[in-house]
């Protein structure tokens, strides 16, 4: 089974201002691990993905997760879209 991990990684960084290198280095692991994570191409130990919570000061669950997060700042096209 292959499932997805959905991540906000990228996100979290970018609003903090932090490149993919000071995150690896603050995490211990290699910059392009930092990357991968970000596009879905590795999936973190369970020890790396509680690392990367507690470098951001979120739960886990802010952080990852199996289904997509929703857009940021945006309603379903449906509930704009109902007649008043």
């Amino acid at each position: 089974m292959n499932e997805v991990i959905y991540d906000r990684i990228a996100v979290l960084r970018v609003e903090r201002g932090i490149s993919r290198r000071q995150l690896a280095e603050a995490l211990g692991v290699h910059y392009q691990t930092v990357g991968y994570l970000e596009r879905g191409e590795f999936r973190p130990s369970l020890h790396l993905a509680l690392r990367i919570a507690a470098f951001f000061e979120v739960p886990v669950e802010v952080v990852f997760s199996t289904e997509p997060f929703p857009r940021i700042g945006g309603g379903s096209l449906a509930s704009e879209q109902r007649p008043a």
